[in-house]
């Protein structure tokens, strides 16, 4: 049984995120995006109707982990494919990637569907994962990212104003598309979480991990968000490394091995053609949605246990590169 996170004021995600969103506020131009009122909400626009960049991405990624995560772009070397990545690194996983990062709130109203997460998450707390976690935040502010083609309307901000119970000078929306700079960084700072979530899935106890550290592969910019939910998708699936120093009495050899992608039937396939025989994101093979490759390193005994591996082949065919590129 997963352990309640103690509720720690100074560990607040919204609390903790607010800096960033001031930042964001205080260097929109230079930031690339936009900031706009909507009903009395700060609504800031990452990438919709405004280019964004690889600064904004990093600061959204930071926002939407509630400020208790470091998160820095650096160019990495995955088993011979040179690529630009972006690493993670955080002492407060739970609290970060599934109380702030977990996009488990899916917004659908008229024409518009997104993906929330973020901080403003921990504030509704309402599901099975926040049942699980035995949390709630309480904050003043509440701060909400959105994964979405098109920004909010005012029958939907009106509807986060009401589930955050916040003042609506007091909520915060941060908006990008998938197919953007600021998409697809925020989407591989997502590692971490993916593995914590397939460890939710197999019924480990998450309360045993004590930090976290995850690097992934940014995807370059796709054309159209279909093409950028396969390749943000590969992005984990197949070039994402993950590292979790747990305490644990047991041996975790056959644990690991449940972990990576490589558990799953539906590996070796880029993402967009398993998302297009399936016709529905939800009815994929659960078991799919890991990283790449796993470490678990044991502190109450000093082993250290690996699986999965990384495949440059799929990230070369997915990205899109041309073959004088990485001869």
């Amino acid at each position: 049984m997963l352990l309640p996170l103690i509720q720690r004021p100074e560990l607040s995600p919204n609390r903790q995120a607010f800096p960033l969103v001031e930042e964001f506020l205080a260097k929109s131009e230079r930031l690339r995006i936009e900031v706009h009122k909507q009903n009395g909400v700060t609504v800031i626009d990452c990438g919709v109707h405004v280019a964004g960049g690889w600064e904004a991405g990093v600061l959204f990624a930071s926002i939407c982990l509630g400020g208790l995560a470091q998160v820095k772009l650096q160019w990495f070397d995955f088993n011979g494919l040179r690529w630009p990545a972006v690493e993670v690194v955080t002492d407060h996983p739970l609290r970060a990637c599934l109380a702030s990062q977990y996009a488990g709130w899916p917004i659908n109203h008229g024409k518009l569907f997104a993906m929330a997460s973020g901080p403003g998450r921990a504030l509704v707390h309402h599901g099975s994962l926040f049942e699980l976690l035995g949390y709630e935040d309480h904050c003043e502010k509440g701060i909400i990212c959105l994964e979405s083609e098109a920004l909010p309307t005012d029958e939907v901000v009106q509807s986060l104003v009401a589930a955050c119970h916040c003042d609506p000078t007091n909520l915060y929306i941060l908006v990008t598309p998938t197919a953007s700079q600021v998409g697809t960084v925020q989407i591989a700072a997502r590692a971490m979480e993916t593995g914590l979530s397939k460890l939710m899935e197999l019924d480990y106890n998450l309360g045993k991990i004590d930090s976290g550290w995850g690097i992934c592969p940014v995807s370059p910019v796709a054309s159209d968000n279909l093409s950028a939910l396969g390749r943000t998708n590969d992005a984990l699936l197949y070039g994402s490394t993950v590292l979790y120093n747990v305490r644990d009495e047991d041996r975790l050899d056959s644990l690991v091995k449940q972990v990576p992608s490589c558990s799953s039937k539906e590996y070796g396939r880029p993402f967009i053609e398993v998302y297009q025989e399936y016709g529905n994101f939800y009815d994929i093979d659960r078991l799919l949605f890991s990283p790449a490759e796993v470490w678990l390193c044991n502190s109450n005994n000093g082993q250290s246990f690996h699986a999965g591996s990384l495949r440059p082949d799929i990230l070369r065919t997915s990205f899109g590169l041309a073959i004088d590129s990485y001869k």
